[in-house]
C-alpha cells in the first residue's frame, strides 16, 4: 500500500459556517482543504431570499483569509412564504445552487421551516422545471415518533410522496443515518443523491449515551444503532455515485453544547480528511475516496470537479487542536477516538 494519496481537491456538500465571529473562526478550517461547500441557510434570521443569500455570500468572502481559495455555494431556506420567482431568479443568476427544506422544529434554527408541505408545492414544481436541487433534512417532528425512527418515517410519509407528486425534482437526502436512507437513495434513480457525514461513519448511539452523556457526539439526526453505522460505511466506501460527502460540520461554543439543553452538532471541518482516509483505509477502499469526496457531488450538482489536487501522506499520528477559539468561546473539534495517520500535505 502506498503512503501517498493524491486526489482532486474535495468539496463539502453540507456545511454550517454561521456568521460574525464564528464565521471568521471556522471558515479557515474548511477552506484549508475544501474548494467549495454548500452553505446552510439556517442563520437567525434565516436566508430566505436571493438578496439575503448574496449578502451572506459577501460576508463569507470578506471573512476568507487572503491566502486561501474557497467558493461558497449558496442555498435558500424554504418557508411556506417562499416566492418561486425569487428562487428561480437567484438560481438563474448563478448565485443559488440549492434550496433547503427543514421540517419546522427538526433541528437547530429550524423554527421557520415547513409545517404544511402542500403550501410549498408551487416552489417545488418550479424547482423541478429549472433543475434546482432540494436539500432535505429528513426527519419528521411528530412527538409520538421515536427520535431513532424519524428518518425512516420521513421517507415514507414525506419524501416519497413529494417525489411522486413532483416528477423531475432533484433531491439530496442530507446526512442520512440509517440503512433505510441508504437503500432508498440507491433505488431513487439519477434525480436522488445522499450525503453522508464524517461523524456518522464513526459514532453510534452508544458513543453518546454509554458511561455518561457526551454532548460533543450529540447531533441531529442523532446517531443510530451500530447496524446503521456499518450500512453508512458500506455506502460511503462502496463507490456508488449517489453517495457523497456532506460533513454537516456544525460549530457551537462549548458552553452551549455542555448545557442542560445542549445544542446538536459535531464540528468536523478541522480533521475530516484525515478521518475519512483512515475509514476508507480500514474498509480497503482508498481508491474510492476521491469519488466520495471530489467527484460524485459535483456530478450530482452538475458542476465540474476541481482541477486542483491535494495530497495525503501516511505516517506518524496526526496532531490537530482539540478546540478552536471562536471569539465567543471555544469550539470542540470532533474526536474520532482513534489515531489518525493520514495528513493533508
Amino acid at each position: 500500500m502506498s503512503d501517498t494519496l493524491t486526489l482532486r481537491r474535495p468539496d463539502d456538500w453540507h456545511l454550517h459556517l454561521r456568521d460574525g465571529a464564528m464565521l471568521r473562526a471556522v471558515l479557515p478550517e474548511t477552506a484549508r482543504h475544501f474548494a467549495r461547500a454548500i452553505v446552510m441557510p439556517n442563520l437567525v434570521p434565516p436566508v430566505v431570499t436571493g438578496a439575503q443569500a448574496a449578502a451572506y455570500r459577501d460576508r463569507i468572502l470578506a471573512a476568507l483569509p487572503g491566502d486561501m481559495s474557497f467558493e461558497p455555494l449558496m442555498t435558500l431556506y424554504l418557508t411556506e412564504d417562499t416566492d418561486p420567482d425569487d428562487v428561480a431568479a437567484a438560481h438563474a443568476s448563478g448565485l443559488v445552487k440549492a434550496v433547503k427544506l427543514y421540517p419546522a422544529g427538526a433541528t437547530t434554527n429550524s423554527a421557520s421551516g415547513v409545517r404544511d408541505f402542500d403550501r410549498v408545492r408551487g416552489v417545488l414544481e418550479r424547482m423541478a422545471e429549472i433543475g434546482l436541487p432540494l436539500c432535505v433534512h429528513g426527519e419528521v417532528t411528530d412527538s409520538d415518533i421515536d427520535i431513532f425512527d424519524r428518518e425512516a418515517v420521513f421517507i415514507d410519509r414525506v419524501l416519497d410522496p413529494i417525489r411522486r407528486t413532483t416528477p423531475g425534482l432533484r433531491v439530496v437526502m442530507e446526512h442520512i443515518t440509517t440503512r433505510d436512507g441508504a437503500d432508498y437513495a440507491r433505488a431513487g434513480g439519477p434525480d436522488l443523491g445522499a450525503t453522508i457525514t464524517t461523524h456518522h461513519l464513526i459514532i453510534n448511539r452508544n458513543h453518546i449515551l454509554v458511561g455518561g452523556i457526551r454532548p460533543h457526539y450529540y447531533c441531529l439526526p442523532v446517531a443510530k444503532r451500530e447496524e446503521h453505522r456499518l450500512a453508512l460505511r458500506a455506502a460511503a466506501t462502496g463507490g456508488e455515485a449517489c453517495f457523497f460527502l456532506g460533513t454537516d460540520s456544525a460549530p457551537h461554543v462549548d458552553h452551549l453544547k455542555e448545557h442542560a439543553c445542549g445544542c446538536a452538532g459535531c464540528f468536523t471541518a478541522t480533521n475530516t480528511m484525515s478521518i475519512l482516509a483512515e475509514v476508507f483505509e480500514q474498509e480497503g477502499a482508498l481508491d474510492r475516496l476521491e469519488g466520495f469526496t471530489s467527484l460524485h457531488g459535483p456530478a450530482f450538482y452538475r458542476l465540474p470537479p476541481n482541477e486542483d489536487r491535494i495530497t495525503l501522506t501516511r505516517g506518524a499520528p496526526v496532531s490537530y487542536p482539540a478546540k478552536i477559539d471562536s471569539g465567543d468561546g471555544t469550539v470542540t473539534v470532533f474526536d474520532p477516538m482513534m489515531p489518525l495517520h493520514w495528513r493533508v500535505a
